[in-house]
């Protein structure tokens, strides 16, 4: 028998508990809802805020590379997404994914490191929010004092604010979530096609030289991480040069990260099978396409060394004297960093929610409202909390251990792709990853190297974070969890002994 932190939890049991009335979610979204939801999620912060800060600090004018090979990375990890989410439809994501394949303890670090992902994510677009309302605000001669508004702000409100009001949304129901999201990603997607169309005509290609600036010391990758990395990967991490596009894709993968929360979704979803991997895959390629004609646009636009770290989009245009598209882009930012904060925020409620019918976290949180049909307690904690680091947390601190926490998240779900075929081949696919276990290994080396090329004190960060979720699994939920009931307890027993026969 399986030590009690490998207990399996089958695909057949994940997919029965989505039945229980107490915890039974709607299924309102169809396929088109879950690429609106991708959509509305990968664009966000990222193009509107990042690409200043990697341009100017690590890659230069070359950022648009960097986009390139996190896309890259992300389409690998999307694919094998695609595979678990159509097999295990099931709300929880990397969570269900991880339970599934390699038991209950991998999971519930796998829950605890999404809160990396989703919780400090909501945070994190929340000051970016934050700041573009500030922007907005300056345009129009009423700008917030500092101290209260902004990526400097010492306590955040408009952050705080937006970070409420999606959870208010959330807790209505998902039907309206998803009204808001189209509404919200249509302005977002017009500003960006703005932004492309009238940019380039006032591209200038002195602007490109040069493409890759000249390597530089830095500290990214400090300590142990620079040798491992210049070992394994020939290519130490820098501050521009080829070590700063590598270096710059570790950064703006946050622009990337949201095509799994999809997979959050899938017991909210009318057909799983079909639609997941078709909102998951699709709504990543049409994203990196236009991350890419974005961030080549803004660096013709304003040499990268002018480029604003805040607002990069918005002053660009104020550069060469189009301040009323400036005005657009920071409504178009706004609207869009709206929709990521909310629908993070879904995905951080239903991993919390999965994790509680678990029994893994207090039970009571994943109770459905009988009315909208929402797991309104978790939600409600959720959104309180990612108030509280947004109105207090700086920026950068906040992007860089979502990255690290997504990354990690992407490395478990890939090699579990590979295990989960080995240990069950019986289980029906509509899609299959190709080339396993090749497609799977590369896109855990490719999330691997990303990851080495963070900061050792975001790695540091990560460790605490980590040894605090193992502590509090031992303390709490070994032994509150569903197999410690005596009729789960054998349930699982006979389940976990006929998938090893």
């Amino acid at each position: 028998m399986a030590t009690r932190t490998r207990r399996i939890k089958s695909v057949e049991d994940s997919i029965r508990d989505t039945d229980e009335p107490e915890h039974r979610l709607r299924r309102h979204l169809s396929g088109l809802d879950l690429a609106v939801f991708g959509v509305g999620v990968i664009i966000g912060t990222g193009i509107f805020v990042l690409t200043g800060v990697v341009a100017k600090t690590t890659a230069g004018p070359a950022v648009a590379l960097s986009f390139v090979v996190a896309g890259i990375v992300c389409g690998l990890a999307a694919i094998c997404y695609a595979e678990f989410a159509s097999t295990v439809p099931v709300a929880g994501s990397a969570y269900t994914f991880s339970y599934a394949t390699f038991g209950e303890f991998v999971a519930w670090v796998i829950g605890w490191d999404l809160i990396l992902e989703l919780a400090l994510g909501a945070a994190t677009v929340s000051v970016g929010w934050s700041g573009y309302l500030n922007q907005l605000l300056g345009d129009l001669g009423i700008p917030l004092p500092e101290t209260i508004a902004g990526e400097t702000a010492r306590f955040n409100i408009p952050a705080m604010f937006i970070a409420l009001a999606m959870t208010g949304v959330l807790i209505l129901g998902i039907k309206l979530s998803s009204r808001v999201t189209s509404v919200i990603v249509a302005i977002k997607l017009a500003i960006v096609l703005l932004v492309i169309v009238v940019g380039v005509f006032y591209v200038k290609a002195s602007n490109y030289t040069p493409f890759i600036p000249p390597a530089q010391p830095t500290e990214t990758g400090s300590g142990w991480t620079a040798p491992l990395i210049q070992t394994l990967f020939g290519f130490a991490p820098s501050t521009f040069g080829v070590g700063g596009i590598l270096a710059g894709a570790a950064i703006v993968f946050f622009a990337f990260i949201g095509f799994d929360i999809v997979a959050t979704a899938a017991e909210e979803t009318k057909n799983p099978e079909k639609d997941l991997p078709r909102g998951i895959i699709g709504s990543l390629a049409v994203c990196t396409i236009l991350y890419v004609a974005v961030s080549l646009v803004v660096v013709g636009m304003q040499h990268y060394t002018d480029l604003s770290e805040a607002a990069p989009l918005a002053d660009a245009f104020r550069s060469v004297g189009l301040p009323f598209v400036s005005g657009l882009i920071s409504v178009g930012a706004l609207a869009g960093l709206t929709s990521v904060v909310l629908i993070l925020l879904l995905g951080q409620s239903r991993v919390l929610f999965a994790m509680s019918r678990d029994r893994l976290l207090p039970p009571a949180l994943a109770t459905v409202h009988p009315r909208y049909g929402t797991p309104y307690r978790i939600s409600l904690i959720t959104g309180v909390v990612v108030a509280v680091l947004a109105g207090l947390v700086p920026l950068g601190t906040l992007a860089e251990l979502v990255n690290i926490g997504t990354l990690f998240a992407f490395v478990l779900v890939s090699i579990g792709v590979w295990v989960l075929r080995r240990t069950r081949p019986d289980l029906p696919r509509s899609f299959r990853v190709p080339l396993v276990p090749v497609l799977p290994i590369v896109s855990a080396l490719a999330c691997l190297y990303l990851m080495l090329n963070l900061p050792a004190a975001t790695w540091a960060r990560f460790v605490i974070w980590m040894v605090i979720g193992i502590a509090l699994y031992f303390v709490y939920g070994r032994g509150r969890s569903r197999f410690t009931t005596p009729g789960d307890r054998e349930d699982a027993a006979a389940a976990n002994a006929a998938r090893r026969a």
